[in-house]
């Protein structure tokens, strides 16, 4: 996959990051358990984070009430955004 596919395919960046996650991981040997996690800054999420998520999402119990599987969702597109917005205040020119 080469840069232009990434900037034509949603998801290409993701599925990318995520695929040289897992090469590395296979690198470190058979004994540990590492799961890759990839979400590009526009929000697209890898197959892998999205599955990983619900998964916390469903063994998380807030408050003693039921799972609530969009809970981690939710968190980790605020922290998303907050990172785009200081990355882009970053590139404004201050004098």
């Amino acid at each position: 996959m080469n840069t232009s596919s990434t900037a034509t395919k949603p998801g290409a960046a993701a599925q990318k990051t995520a695929q040289n996650k897992i090469e590395q991981i296979l690198q470190i040997g058979q004994h540990k358990h590492l799961l890759p996690f990839a979400i590009e800054t526009a929000g697209t999420w890898h197959k892998m984070a999205i599955e990983l998520t619900q998964e916390n999402g469903r063994h998380r119990h807030y408050h003693g009430r039921q799972p609530r599987d969009n809970i981690p969702f939710q968190r980790l597109s605020v922290a998303l955004q907050r990172g785009n917005a200081v990355s882009f205040h970053n590139t404004m020119v201050t004098e």
